[in-house]
């Protein structure tokens, strides 16, 4: 591997609101190599990567790309320079077909002015050739896997001939196939040159993708070295400042609860993606539901809110049964979600931190048309101590946040409402390490004090430190019913790939 520096940033400096963000950072990146950005939510990651994207202008130091100064780049420049920036909240059109995202702004013309597709066709099918992926030029973008979005974003790298590709928690909606024919990708780009910035929370990806690893806490420039020469344990305490036991190792979290009546049941329920689905959940139990990427798991918690409609079988809350379900009618009836795609379907970005937090609640009282801001701070103050939110100013964009602490309002927009039954659709996405311990255990103190938690995730470990019991779907079928005591990776896996007989 080549030693030379395709990317040296040295002191660079940023704040924001009078708060400093980045204070005198140095990151290397090696060309070639995948180079793993590490740290915990807020700790200037994503800061530091839109700073080299042309996203933010430092406050100070030095950016050297390619042997060239980058200074003050806009966007455009930085991705001339040959960086592209793949975000975890995917930056693609949903209502524009796959060519149409790929050529947005930088579309091929005829000498006459007018769109030729027929070249932009090719030429995107030309780059899913390159990548060794087979997506339709023309499909529309709203109809993609997760997966194929997230190659899609890699193609509009490619096309620009990027040198240095940032991958930006890429790995968070993928299942285990998914991941590996991702890495494969990447490692077959590596092959011709193209250096990757890998930044993930999951140790197990980091320590199978990446050569290097660079580590952020608070704003601040860590430690860097080689993945060889350093195990999980020792950076995932780099990323706390502390000596924190593996949350893979750690079963501790879960505490055994009694729990009530039935308060929720669906009795032969189907709907798009799903069908025959029938199962009962009682008044303060969290139920897991996992499966392959796809097997109806995340439709059902859709159709559960109101999102999605049931084409046939009843659906019973707090025994009251409905035949067909809004979101307003959900909330009423005192369920909360939180979706997997929060960029879309959770934080509105033109509101701030509290305007997020007492949406929800607003709209199921919009006959008062008064909003008592000071009782809405309290409220917000509260919940920001209860799930630990960082967060400089109630007043600030909640875009001015790390992912994961945006996930954290959305909770307590479920929590305003007072909801008893929370729908948690992958809810540790682009959670750090640390703060997944705290999601867990928030999860477990809700349910303690009588709410009923339904958590959808591909991460296995998350549910054995949760649940009360497992749902595995396949196919848009529950293919098992585990209790606590039979829920393991292994016998997850089986079930959620058909390698055994349904148990359901």
């Amino acid at each position: 591997m080549a030693e030379h520096s395709i990317l040296s940033m040295k002191n660079i400096t940023k704040s924001f609101f009078n708060v400093t963000v980045l204070k005198e950072v140095d990151f290397e990146v090696k060309e070639g190599e995948v180079h793993a950005l590490l740290g915990e939510n807020g700790a200037g990651k994503s800061t530091l990567m839109n700073i080299l994207a042309g996203v933010y202008v430092k406050d100070s130091g030095t950016i050297t790309l390619n042997g060239n100064i980058l200074e003050n780049a806009s966007v455009t420049e930085s991705e001339k320079a040959g960086v592209a920036f793949v975000h975890q909240e995917l930056n693609l059109f949903n209502n524009l077909q796959v060519f149409e995202n790929l050529f947005l702004g930088k579309e091929l013309l005829y000498k006459t002015r007018t769109l030729n597709k027929k070249a932009m066709i090719k030429r995107t099918s030309d780059l899913f050739t390159e990548l060794g992926v087979d997506i339709n030029p023309r499909a529309m973008v709203a109809d993609l896997e997760t997966s194929r979005k997230q190659l899609l974003e890699i193609a509009k790298a490619l096309d620009v001939k990027a040198k240095l590709i940032i991958l930006d928690e890429p790995t968070t909606s993928l299942n285990t196939t998914e991941v590996q024919h991702l890495f494969s990708i990447v490692k077959s780009l590596q092959k011709k040159g193209i250096t990757f910035i890998f930044i993930s929370h999951k140790m197990p990806e980091v320590f199978t993708i990446a050569d290097r690893y660079t580590v952020l806490r608070n704003g601040r420039f860590i430690k860097t070295g080689k993945i060889s020469e350093t195990n999980p344990r020792e950076v995932t305490s780099l990323l706390v400042g502390r000596e924190i036991s593996f949350l893979s190792d750690d079963k501790e979290i879960y505490s055994h609860r009694q729990a009530g009546e039935v308060v929720l049941e669906l009795d032969h329920c189907s709907g798009p993606g799903f069908h025959d689905i029938s199962f009962k959940v009682r008044k303060g139990e969290i139920i897991g539901f996992t499966g392959l990427a796809g097997s109806g798991a995340s439709n059902l918690m859709q159709a559960m809110f109101g999102i999605l409609p049931f084409s046939s079988g009843a659906y019973t809350v707090y025994g009251k049964t409905f035949d067909r379900l809004s979101i307003h009618q959900a909330m009423k009836a005192r369920i909360g979600m939180v979706p997997a795609n929060r960029k879309e379907n959770s934080i509105l970005g033109f509101m701030s931190n509290l305007e997020n937090a007492y949406i929800a609640e607003h709209t199921l009282s919009a006959k008062h048309f008064h909003i008592f801001k000071k009782q809405e701070i309290q409220k917000y103050n509260t919940y920001k101590g209860l799930l630990n939110i960082r967060a400089h100013s109630h007043e600030n964009l909640i875009t001015s946040l790390s992912g994961g602490n945006q996930q954290k309002i959305i909770l307590a927009r479920l929590l305003n409402i007072n909801a008893d039954i929370l729908l948690l659709d992958n809810p540790t996405q682009g959670i750090d390490v640390g703060a997944k311990g705290e999601i867990y255990r928030l999860i477990l103190q809700l349910s303690e004090q009588g709410r009923t938690i339904l958590v959808n995730t591909l991460e296995i470990p998350e549910i054995e430190k949760v649940a009360d019991k497992c749902v595995v779907f396949y196919h848009g079928q529950i293919h098992a019913v585990l209790d606590r005591n039979s829920i393991d990776e292994t016998t997850v896996m089986l079930h959620a790939t058909d390698a055994t007989p349904p148990t359901f």
